[in-house]
């Protein structure tokens, strides 16, 4: 299998040459194209999905991820469509000067070359990484997980379909085999891959840490708070934590942990208690229990265990923790936090100002849901992740953050003095 997977390799790096002569009218008239063909191509995406979905329990909370249904596909062309109407990230010009030698030099966006990305259950990755890698020019190398190798092969064969319509480079796209092998073989390409993005859980992520060789940013896992503030709106933190817990437990920038101050334990059933309609299993400390209690189906609500806090619940579950102040709330989310997603729902503006500047996290929310940070939300089209460090990309990546760049340097036969 390897010299196998050396030929994909070898032929994407091609591509990725070949893709640097597009025009931006090529690049969205594939796109677009493509965006057209979801609507006949969606009963053998279903089809395909559906054979993914009967080997997946239903209780598995990846089952979500992994789903397709006639609505998710339109609004993915509607994604890709968007993508599409944003302007190219590529030949920006970052800096320009003219030295005293008469040298003109340039800072201009690049494509990155190569993206590989290894992602687990989530077909919705194929078209997404797809649109956006075409779009800021790179060539693209999939590696999905074998609960979604069925998905991931139809969706890849309706985008290669529209490539070669257009007559672009066929492995412009390359979807790999979802053996283990293959994921080993990509993280060790350094010849031919650029830059690696694992999709999934902290497990995927930090194999492909640990086991890279290929520079990797690091998306995905999110252990999301929101705190409660001593002067918080009570309707306004109800609203908030049933749409960031409830709206889609499955994703990374669902609520996991609530932090409440203790001066306002009295307002916590009414602030969590709609969230019983959705059948929420709360663990809850001491003193949240105690308040809880009477008020709060007793079916849904355990004691906390050290476990509870830190946790990545990608489930309708939500662990409780009171604080006695913004110092405690603090300290507590930079513990456990994965420096994902917090938020505060607060009506002091001294406490929202620090709490958002001493929050270290790609996206820091003040009386609003966690739920938005996702990049069509932020105006960048589809995203490739979310990134969680803070090198060369952090938060949603969208197209910019696909780009590098490089100096360009126009003489007129200058040469450096010895």
């Amino acid at each position: 299998m390897q010299e196998t997977l050396t030929g994909l390799f070898r032929a994407a790096r091609q591509a990725s040459r070949d893709l640097v002569t597009l025009d931006e009218t090529t690049i969205n008239a594939v796109l677009l194209d493509l965006a057209d063909s979801i609507p006949s191509a969606t009963p053998s995406i279903l089809e395909a999905n559906r054979r993914d979905l009967d080997r997946m329990n239903p209780d598995d909370p990846m089952y979500d991820r992994l789903l397709l249904d006639a609505k998710r596909l339109e609004t993915i062309a509607g994604d890709i469509r968007n993508v599409a109407s944003l302007s190219s990230p590529l030949d920006l010009v970052l800096e320009q000067r003219r030295l005293p030698n008469g040298l003109e030099l340039k800072k201009a966006t690049v494509p990155i070359g190569v993206i590989g990305i290894i992602y687990e259950a989530r077909p919705n990755v194929t078209f997404d990484v797809f649109a956006l890698c075409l779009k800021s020019g790179n060539a693209t190398i999939l590696k999905g997980g074998s609960d979604a190798h069925e998905s991931n092969t139809a969706i890849a064969r309706c985008i290669r379909s529209v490539i070669e319509q257009h007559r672009l480079n066929p492995d412009t796209l390359t979807l790999l085999p979802s053996e283990r092998e293959a994921a080993g073989a990509l993280l060790n390409a350094v010849e031919y891959i650029d830059m690696i993005i694992p999709r999934g859980s902290q497990k995927l992520i930090d194999f492909v840490r640990l086991n890279a060789k290929v520079p990797v940013i690091e998306t995905g896992a999110g252990i999301v708070h929101t705190y409660i503030d001593r002067t918080a709106d009570v309707q306004m933190a109800a609203d908030i934590v049933f749409n960031a817990k409830t709206r889609r437990p499955s994703v990374c920038n669902a609520l996991d942990t609530l932090l409440v101050h203790a001066g306002r334990l009295d307002d916590l059933p009414a602030i969590i208690g709609p969230l019983a309609e959705r059948m929420v299993i709360i663990y809850a400390d001491e003193d949240a229990y105690a308040k809880l209690l009477g008020s709060y189906p007793e079916t849904l609500i355990e004691r906390a265990a050290p476990e509870h806090f830190g946790t990545e619940f990608l489930s309708l579950r939500l662990s409780v923790k009171t604080v006695l102040s913004l110092e405690e709330a603090l300290d507590h989310i930079a513990r456990y936090s994965s420096r994902h997603s917090e938020a505060i729902v607060t009506e002091d503006p001294a406490v929202k100002a620090s709490f958002l500047k001493q929050v270290d996290a790609a996206a820091v929310y003040a009386n609003t849901s966690t739920a938005f940070t996702d990049g069509a939300q932020f105006g960048l089209g589809a995203e490739i992740g979310i990134s969680t460090q803070k090198l060369h990309a952090r938060g949603p990546m969208g197209l910019r953050e696909l780009t590098s760049y490089k100096w360009i340097i126009e003489g007129n036969g200058q040469t450096r003095p010895v």
